[in-house]
C-alpha cells in the first residue's frame, strides 16, 4: 500500500508563500492521479489542486493563480507552491490518492496558518 507524508507547513504572514511537500513511498510515474486536499477548522475537506500522470493538473478556483502543483518523479515528490497566501488558505493540508482515499486512509498532514 501506497505510504505519503506531506510535510512543509507553518506560520506564515497574508501575502507570504509556503511550499508543502508529499513524499510518496512508490514511483508516483505509475499514479494515475495524486491531490492535494485541506480541510479547514468546521470545515469539510476539499480538493486543492490534482496532478495526473502525464501532469495535467486543475485546481479549486479559490486557489487558482495562487498555487501550483508539480511532482519531481526522481524523488517521488508532489509539491503545492503557494502563493498569495490569505488568512482563509489556513487548514491542515493533506496529500492522497483516490485509490487510498476511497478506503479512507489519510497522512497525518500539515498545517498551514496564515496570519498576521
Amino acid at each position: 500500500q501506497v505510504q505519503i507524508v506531506e510535510s512543509g507547513g507553518g506560520l506564515v504572514q497574508p501575502g507570504g508563500s509556503l511550499r508543502l511537500s508529499c513524499a510518496v513511498s512508490e514511483s508516483i510515474f505509475s499514479i494515475a492521479f495524486i491531490a492535494w486536499y485541506r480541510q479547514a477548522p468546521g470545515k469539510q475537506r476539499e480538493l486543492v489542486a490534482g496532478i495526473t500522470n502525464t501532469a495535467s493538473t486543475n485546481y479549486a478556483d479559490s486557489v487558482k493563480g495562487r498555487f501550483t502543483i508539480s511532482r519531481d518523479i526522481s524523488k517521488n515528490t508532489v509539491y503545492l507552491q503557494m502563493n498569495s497566501l490569505k488568512p482563509e488558505d489556513t487548514a491542515v493540508y493533506y496529500c492522497n490518492t483516490p485509490l487510498r482515499l476511497n478506503k479512507g486512509n489519510w497522512g497525518k498532514g500539515t498545517l498551514v496558518t496564515v496570519s498576521s
